[in-house]
């Protein structure tokens, strides 16, 4: 069993080519940073407004334990990746793929930062030292990298459905 696991920077198409890839593969989509809010019992800005992002960090690992090796297609949160376990974790129970786009694109994509508590006062303009701070993680983490600019989510989408059918 392997999960087929998306990581990258918010903005770069997680969600939205997640989907697209699920229905090919006849599995479930998931967001995990859904599964965190549901668990929570509210939204992941009130998680980081009540116990910082640590907090959120051990509700994202235990998220993701539990959701290791389920067949599924699994969306990540951009910072899966700043916990070296949960990077052993992901390439060790499924494909991940990193979609990958610059600061600019993801600037573009994003515009309205409401819910992004990572951006803080800073707003898209922090997406730079963000991305440059997680970049390790996500070479690290990943088994293949998508670029995103310039690609319809189908096209991106049919991407890591090749590199699905390699890995399987």
């Amino acid at each position: 069993m392997a999960t087929l696991w998306l990581v990258g920077m918010m903005g770069a198409g997680k969600s939205t080519v997640g989907p697209a890839v699920a229905r090919r593969l006849a599995r479930p989509f998931v967001d995990l940073d859904d599964v965190i809010a549901q668990e929570a019992g509210t939204v992941i800005p009130e998680i980081f407004a009540a116990e910082g992002e640590a907090g959120f960090r051990v509700r994202e690992t235990a998220a993701l334990r539990r959701l290791a090796g389920a067949e599924a297609v699994v969306a990540c949160g951009g910072g899966i990746v700043v916990d070296p376990g949960n990077v052993a974790l992901l390439r060790t129970s499924g494909l991940v793929a990193w979609l990958e786009a610059p600061p600019e694109v993801l600037a573009q994509r994003v515009r309205v930062p409401a819910g992004r508590p990572m951006l803080g006062a800073e707003g898209v303009g922090a997406l730079g030292v963000i991305l440059a701070s997680r970049a390790g993680g996500y070479a690290a983490a990943a088994h293949c990298r998508v670029d995103t600019v310039g690609r319809t989510p189908e096209e991106i989408a049919e991407e890591v459905m090749q590199r699905w059918s390699e890995f399987e």
